[in-house]
Formats: structure tokens, C-alpha cells, sequence
């Protein structure tokens, strides 16, 4: 009875963790799927804490594992309360490097128990802490870079030498698992050395612009991780969530290497991002015109459609309530407001949905790059706040530009186009924009909480 309730438990688990990830495809659905997920992970828990059984024995240390669960949802809980929007990348970071670094003590942890492990059994371990220790060691490097604590350092000998390192690595499984006995039990430190090594200096060459794929690469591996450790312990809802991590953030990692015409293989080892500038940009003379707050907001108020363009900017000045006041404000007078969004504006994958949800903006207002593009050229006025790179030109029209080729949001085929920056400075991939000296642009200097305040207030006046 005991074994049927268990098996009961982690089909229950499994199907609540596959109806979730489907529920997160929409920002409507996200936060149940979230909670259905979540109530799935619980039931399974209990169902091993009260049904699990090995050699006759039920799991014991029950007060320890009840103490760091609470533990750990205390320090999850406060973490996620008292995050800000501009840090979330931050802590999926993190929370992403804690999850790669239970894989890899799971693996250690195994293989002490079993040293003596079939080869199969060996591989499967392995491959367990070479993939969580990598996830972990890179999660936290990606952590510092966002945080900007940690500064890209961009070498082509640090490719090669990555190269070697990851050759290093398979090396050293191959003969773990084929001759056990050559490294012994030194192997697993061994392994654990070599993987954490090749987490750090995989990420750090990797620039500003792809850290959104990073992100999610690195998800997938926490993913597959986890899903060796369901293997381990034969536990079936411990497999199908990592499979569905794993082949999920895989999914997300090659959908964003399209939208930016990239390959994966580019993305780690191009180095896209590091501080190159836009081989245009920087020539001849660039004329800037600016547009005051009363301007816009004529332009704005009594415009036919206007697209927002938000970008990690907005994150950063914490304004998108107001962004979203704006949009209600414009409606009013009856004009057509929606939001362009970019796949990898922002820092991580969804970013400005996940922030403009947070304001409550309808969800069919937020338009994806492949279908905003064919309107803009029906556009009056594009507001662009805080996005850069996702709106430089180059993208199409400067061969020597390090993002010529990736798609971006067209947002000069528009008829006026409006950006809000604090300054002139480039954006998180250090290219300069291009956006800044067209003809149709106006800049509207300032903080972007402040300006859209502003410009709030003047449209009421209107």
C-alpha cells in the first residue's frame, strides 16, 4: 500500500509539473501554473517522507529534513519578497547555481556510498557533478556580471584554453568510468575541480548582450543535472521535472540564439558583447536633437498609435507603474498604445514581460518583435525606454557592427521616434547606437521614472 501511494504521489507530481510549465507559456496563467507546480513538488515530498522504503526501512533524520526545508523556504521566501525588479536576473541566477550545486553533492554523495558502482552506474553520477558543478560555478559568475561585480575578460587564448579544459574533463570521465581504479576515490574531487574551473571561465568571456542565453543554457544544465539525480534514486517525478527543466531552457536557449541570428556555439565562444564598438557610429560628425516633455506629449496625445519600447533601463529606474499610467492615460484620448517587446531585451529571458506584468499591463498588449516590426511603419510615435541595443540600426546596416545580422525592433520605420536615456552612453553590449542620430529621432534626456511623471502630468493638461 505504502509503495502504491509513493508511485501515487510522484504521477500526481509529475502531471502537476507538465500542466504548470504549460500554464507559464502565458503571463494570464503563469502565476497558477507556478502554484500548480509547486503543490505537485510538495505532495511528492511528502509522499517520500511517509511512503518511501529501502530494504525495509522508511527515510530516518526526519526532524534535519524538516529543519532545512524550513530553512530553506524562510530564506526563499524573503529573498523573492524583498528582490527588485532590476535584480530579479540576479536571483534566477542564483536560485539557478543552488540547484546545480544540490545536483553535484547528490553525485558526491553517491558516489561515496557506491564507489564500486557498475559503469553505468559511474557515468550517470559523473555526468551528474561535471553538469551541476558547472552550473553552479557559471550561475554564480553570471550572478557577479549582472550584479556588475565581475568585468568580462574577452581572449582568444582563454577560448582555447576553455577547449582544453573541456577536453580535460571527458577525459578524465572516460577513464573514471572505464578504468576506476587509475584516480580511485581522488577522481571525484578531481572532477569537481576541473568542472568548476570550466564554469567560471565559460561565463567570463561571455558579454552583456548574451546573458540572457547564458541564463537559460545554464537553466537547462541545472535541468539535466537534476534529471541524473532521478535516475540515481530511481525516482520517477525527480527524472520528469529535470527532463522538463532541462529540455525546456534548452528549447528557450535555441529560440533566442534565433532571434539573434546566432548560433549557440557562437554565443559561447564569440565573446558578442565584451566592449567592440559599431564600426559607423563613431565617424563623422552625429547630430542629436532633443525634444522637450511638452512636445512629446502633444506628439504623443494626439498621435493615432503609439508603440512603447521598454528595455532594461525601465528596470532599472523602477518605472513601469508609471509606463503603464502612460499607456491608460494615452488610451483615454483615445489613442492605440501597445508594447514592442524584444526576446532578449532586459537581462534575463522575459524580462519586460515579467516586469510590465508586474504593473498589471494586459497581456495582449505586449507584442513580440516578429509581429510588432510589420506595424511600425503605421506608427506615429515610438517611445523607446530604456532599450538599446534591440533598436540600434546596425543590426541591418553596418556590416562591421559585432550585432550586424541580429534581428531587432525597427522602430525608425516609424514616423517620430522618441528615446528616453539618462545620457548618451552605450548600452549593455558597449556598441553605440546608431537610433541616436537618425533623422526621425528626438532624445528626451532624464530619469526615466521622472520623465514618464512628467509627461503623465502634461497629458492630463492636454
Amino acid at each position: 500500500m505504502s509503495n502504491f501511494l509513493l508511485q501515487l504521489s510522484y504521477l500526481i507530481g509529475s502531471i502537476t509539473f507538465i500542466v504548470g510549465l504549460k500554464q507559464l507559456s502565458s503571463p494570464d496563467s503563469a502565476r497558477k501554473g507556478n502554484l500548480v507546480a509547486a503543490f505537485g513538488m510538495v505532495l511528492a515530498i511528502i509522499g517520500t517522507i511517509l511512503f518511501h522504503e529501502h530494504d525495509g526501512n522508511k527515510i530516518g533524520n526526519i526532524p534535519w529534513i524538516l529543519g532545512a526545508m524550513a530553512l530553506g523556504t524562510v530564506v526563499g521566501w524573503m529573498m523573492a519578497m524583498k528582490v527588485k525588479m532590476t535584480a530579479m536576473p540576479q536571483m534566477v541566477s542564483f536560485f539557478n547555481g543552488m540547484g546545480g550545486a544540490c545536483a553535484a553533492i547528490i553525485s558526491i554523495v553517491e558516489f561515496n556510498s557506491h564507489p564500486d558502482g557498475a559503469p553505468g552506474y559511474l557515468l550517470v553520477v559523473f555526468l551528474g557533478l561535471i553538469i551541476g558543478t558547472v552550473s553552479f560555478s557559471g550561475s554564480i559568475i553570471a550572478y557577479g556580471k549582472l550584479d556588475d561585480k565581475i568585468k568580462d575578460i574577452s581572449s582568444k587564448a582563454l577560448t582555447y584554453f576553455n577547449l582544453l579544459l573541456l577536453l580535460a574533463i571527458f577525459v578524465v570521465l572516460g577513464i573514471a568510468v572505464a578504468s576506476p581504479e587509475v584516480f580511485g576515490h581522488d577522481v571525484v574531487w578531481l572532477l569537481l575541480g576541473l568542472s568548476a574551473a570550466y564554469g567560471v571561465l565559460f561565463v567570463m568571456p561571455i558579454g552583456g548582450a548574451d546573458m540572457p542565453v547564458v541564463i537559460s543554457l545554464l537553466n537547462s544544465f541545472t535541468g539535466m543535472a537534476a534529471a541524473f539525480g532521478g535516475f540515481l534514486y530511481n525516482n520517477p517525478v525527480m527524472l520528469t521535472g529535470g527532463i522538463l527543466v532541462g529540455s525546456a531552457g534548452t528549447i528557450l536557449t535555441v529560440l533566442m540564439c534565433n532571434a539573434m541570428n546566432r548560433s549557440l556555439l557562437n554565443v559561447i565562444i564569440g565573446s558578442f558583447g565584451g566592449g567592440g564598438a559599431s564600426g559607423k557610429g563613431a565617424d563623422g560628425e552625429q547630430v542629436v536633437k532633443e525634444i522637450s516633455v511638452t512636445d512629446t506629449a502633444i506628439l504623443c496625445a494626439y498621435a493615432g498609435k503609439v508603440t512603447i519600447v521598454p528595455g532594461y533601463g525601465l528596470a532599472v529606474a523602477q518605472a513601469q507603474h508609471i509606463c503603464h499610467d502612460l499607456e491608460k492615460k494615452l488610451e483615454d484620448k483615445g489613442v492605440e498604445v501597445s508594447f514592442a517587446i524584444h526576446p532578449v531585451a532586459g537581462r534575463m529571458p522575459g524580462h519586460m514581460n515579467v516586469l510590465l506584468a508586474e504593473a498589471d499591463v494586459p497581456y495582449p498588449k505586449l507584442v513580440e518583435m516578429e509581429d510588432a516590426n510589420p506595424g511600425m511603419s503605421s506608427t506615429d510615435v515610438v517611445i523607446v525606454v530604456g532599450a538599446n541595443d534591440v533598436v540600434n540600426p546596425a543590426a541591418e546596416n553596418d556590416p562591421s557592427s559585432p550585432i550586424y545580422g541580429m534581428p531587432v525592433l525597427k522602430v525608425w520605420e516609424a514616423k517620430n521616434v522618441i528615446v528616453m536615456k539618462r545620457s548618451m552612453r552605450a548600452g549593455y553590449a558597449g556598441i553605440e547606437n546608431e537610433l541616436f542620430f537618425h533623422p526621425k529621432t528626438k532624445m528626451l534626456f532624464g530619469d526615466a521614472k521622472d520623465t514618464l511623471g512628467k509627461l503623465v502630468a502634461e497629458i492630463k493638461e492636454l
